[in-house]
């Protein structure tokens, strides 16, 4: 009896042994998952900001490479191999407006241009406070349908867009071919362009704040809610931007027509700028984590890999630029409907009423009315153009005596011609 309790007790004592050393052992992967994974202290920003350089500057080195190759293996079109022939080279260029991009050329400080892109990022900051635009744009953005069915309702809580502005610096232009690949010296052949670079620098306090909810679904829907709030703000942003005109693939084609392809702005970032963020989180509504390095980690990542799938090169936006043909619907100040499209000066029922105007006249006679009847024959026929200048000099007269001599002169022939279409008038 008492060898059978004993090896019944060991199956007993090896099972509970067993347990809690796999207990403890989930516990301790656990632990070690929570402390190094999650509250990890993530590496230094220069550190971050080292690793991604150099793993953009391999990505833009395999890409040209493979571009390389593809150009080399693939045989060449007649038309690049010939000298561009519809217009001035990019040389010619060059010589006109007396810049040399081949040799060393002092490059520019651009203190203008930031002035003017001061202007106009403090009016869309003005404007943005005034109608609050912001919020109503992005909370429709991140309320898109394309928003997980996890994730409640988002709300922006707060919004900062800085006081501070972008300083452009050390402009300079530099020759590239057709893929944007800078050259040594310019050959001449077709698709070579101006590439203008300049150095980007900002450093302010821009920052969006948002709250939401994630919806725990299981084992039913709604079944726990997990309050979330994240803040991310933009410190420094520091880089090179690359500009450059994409001319029209022919001058005189339709741009209606799906093979014709309009003038065009590109610009892109190159591999080696710098964006640093500060993120803050906070998790749950009692028992609360915040600032979380690993989503603070997360988080980063996906806002650098937004930027750089979109604005660094390789990859570049695209502008059609627009017509810059002078039009009487873009034309604003002065007296906007004296002269129509065609140049000519429209009727007195178009033109804006000003008040009362009459003829100017000599100091000895009385200044003679305007008739508002309808134009009369004389000698066969009167122009309405004739009668459209008699009105619109009668609208926009002046004192004889701040008049100039031609204006003078165009006075008493006007005063002749409606004396004379007076008589004719009374002898009808």
């Amino acid at each position: 009896m008492l060898t059978t309790a004993a090896h019944s007790s060991q199956p007993t004592y090896g099972f509970a042994a067993g347990f809690l050393c796999g207990q403890l052992v989930l516990a301790l992967i656990l632990f070690a998952f929570i402390k190094f994974f999650i509250f990890g202290e993530p590496p230094s920003a220069d550190e971050r900001a080292q690793q991604r350089a150099a793993s953009r500057k391999q990505r833009t080195l395999t890409h040209t490479r493979r571009r390389t190759l593809s150009t080399a293996l693939r045989p060449r079109s007649s038309r690049a191999l010939v000298k561009g022939r519809d217009g001035p080279t990019v040389q010619k260029l060059l010589e006109k407006t007396f810049y040399g991009a081949e040799r060393q050329h002092e490059a520019e400080s651009l203190d203008w241009f930031n002035v003017l892109v001061a202007q106009a990022i403090a009016q869309l900051r003005t404007d943005a406070l005034e109608d609050e635009a912001v919020l109503t744009s992005l909370n429709a953005l991140l309320n898109s349908p394309s928003k997980p069915d996890f994730v409640d309702d988002i709300r922006v809580a707060e919004v900062s867009l800085g006081d501070e502005f972008p300083i452009f610096s050390n402009c300079r232009i530099i020759p590239v071919d057709e893929h944007g690949v800078q050259l040594a010296q310019l050959t001449g052949n077709v698709g070579e362009r101006l590439q203008a670079q300049m150095d980007v620098e900002l450093s302010d306090v821009l920052t969006l704040g948002i709250e939401t909810r994630l919806l725990l679904n299981y084992p039913m829907p709604f079944v726990a809610t997990l309050p979330v709030a994240l803040a991310v703000t933009v410190e420094r942003f520091s880089g090179t931007l690359s500009l450059s005109f994409l001319p029209s693939s022919s001058p005189t084609a339709d741009l209606s027509s799906p093979s014709a392809t309009p003038t065009t702005l590109t610009f892109t970032f190159l591999d080696d700028y710098r964006l640093d963020l500060s993120i803050h989180s906070l998790i749950g509504s009692r028992s609360r984590l915040q600032d979380v390095p690993k989503i603070a980690q997360l988080v980063e990542n996906r806002i650098h890999q937004w930027f750089d799938d979109r604005c660094v090169e390789p990859r570049f936006q695209q502008i059609v630029l627009p017509s810059l043909w002078p039009r009487k619907k873009t034309t604003r100040g002065g007296d906007e409907a004296a002269v129509d499209d065609d140049g000519e000066v429209p009727p007195m029922d178009v033109l804006p009423s000003k008040g009362p105007a009459a003829v100017p006249v000599s100091k000895k006679e009385t200044a003679l009315p305007v008739s508002k009847e309808p134009a009369i024959l004389v000698n066969g026929s009167e122009t309405n153009s004739e009668q459209r200048t008699r009105e619109w000099a009668a609208k926009h007269g002046k004192p004889r005596d701040e008049m100039s001599e031609l204006e003078l002169a165009g006075a008493e022939m006007r005063e002749a011609d409606e004396r004379s279409r007076r008589k004719v008038m009374r002898a009808a």
